[in-house]
């Protein structure tokens, strides 16, 4: 990689959420230079349900910042919960791979730990500036960006640049990524934070048509989702977010909504209005993409967050060991640990099930998160690459 001290970056990327700012950080632990441009302001959040699945656990232990996320009053998820009909399993969080319990910060929280992190290791972050465009050699490779910090323009070369500007990439359609898989159903997603520090693990629920779930977070809230089909929402009279988030948790759990109401609401509701899940190609000459610019599934199994730190560590494994002409490679692994995790959560955002079959989409998934966490934890593919705090 270039060492040059002019405006000549190794690693230029786009967005400084938990994709890009988790790959900003390893890269830079490894010596390169990283310029990282982020749109939003420092400390803001962000659409999101919160939950970390256990490789994300494991993979903020590995880096060092796990205490960071317990010390900002994240409380531990030691226990999963199901409700299906009127059944209810609780699977308890074991430790495994180093990870003891499961966290859901609030990303105003998460984003910032890891943005302070790759500053702290030396990568060169800034809010309020946008990627307007690429530069490209005569070959058609990508050799740089153009932007704004305001009103002053930016322009910065590298030897690689790296999208992490989530769902509506403008860097996936510069680059003229194709989505290789697409979902062939979405959810509506509705959530809103109520006051409940007695809540104890993650709870999902499913019902007729609809979903639920419970996600404790900081500041002794939880997230509170309700989630339904977009086709049926559209045709519902009533599609105010409000009620809607009362009618459809009303479906996927009876007497939930009044049950939370007597502990209090923190806010209006937020909604996910639906976008359909896809794998677009995350790699090509010069350029990858990464977290929700390259693979988004429906946010209905809480997985995104999971996902972007995943795909972080691979594309950061593959850039410092093999070079960045090398970022093929961190596709076909990323898309080798995605596939089964992105077909049964389309499966279960149809919304076209029975109790008995969602129970058997809930233990595909558990399958499949379970092989994606002994993945990370060897290294990906069998490969480690020991990338823990200096």
């Amino acid at each position: 990689m270039s060492t040059t001290k002019t405006q000549h970056y190794d690693v230029i990327i786009a967005g400084a959420r938990c994709a890009g700012a988790a790959t900003a950080l390893l890269l830079a632990r490894q010596g390169a230079r990283v310029l990282v441009l982020d749109k939003s302001r420092y400390g803001t959040d962000t659409l999101s349900t919160h939950a970390l699945m256990r490789g994300a656990v494991l993979q903020l232990h590995r880096w060092g910042l796990l205490p960071a996320v317990v010390e900002a009053g994240t409380p531990p998820v030691r226990s999963t919960s199901f409700h299906v009909a009127e059944a209810v399993t609780t699977i308890a969080v074991k430790p495994r791979h180093g990870v003891e319990a499961l966290y859901a910060p609030r990303r105003s929280v998460l984003d910032a730990i890891l943005a302070d992190a790759a500053r702290g290791v030396g990568a060169d972050v800034r809010f309020g500036a946008t990627v307007t465009g690429l530069q490209r050699d005569r070959a058609g490779r990508v050799t740089g960006i153009t932007g704004r910090a305001g009103a002053v323009p930016l322009e910065a070369r590298a030897d690689l640049v790296i999208g992490a500007d989530g769902r509506r990439s403008a860097m996936a359609r510069h680059v003229g990524a194709r989505a290789t898989h697409v979902a062939t159903a979405s959810s509506v997603l509705i959530y809103r934070y109520v006051r409940a520090e007695a809540v104890d693990g993650y709870h999902w629920y499913y019902g007729a048509g609809s979903a639920a779930g419970i996600i404790p977070t900081n500041d002794g809230l939880a997230c509170v989702f309700a989630a339904t089909s977009a086709e049926r929402l559209r045709r519902e009279p009533d599609r105010g977010a409000d009620a809607a988030w009362r009618r459809i948790l009303g479906r996927a759990a009876p007497g939930l909504a009044e049950r939370l109401e007597h502990q209090g609401a923190a806010g209006p509701p937020r909604m996910f209005p639906g976008l359909t899940g896809y794998l677009r190609d995350a790699a090509g000459p010069g350029w990858a993409l990464v977290g929700d610019a390259g693979y988004f599934k429906d946010p209905i199994t809480a997985h995104g967050i999971t996902d972007a730190l995943r795909d972080a560590e691979i594309l950061a494994r593959v850039i410092v060991t093999e070079g960045p002409d090398a970022v093929g490679r961190y596709q076909a692994e990323r898309d080798e640990l995605s596939r089964r995790l992105f077909r049964v959560t389309g499966r279960i955002a149809t919304f076209d099930w029975t109790a008995d079959e969602i129970g058997g989409h809930l233990f595909e998934l558990g399958e499949a998160m379970a092989e994606e966490a002994a993945a990370m934890a060897a290294g990906g593919s069998g490969r480690r690459l020991e990338l823990a705090s200096a």
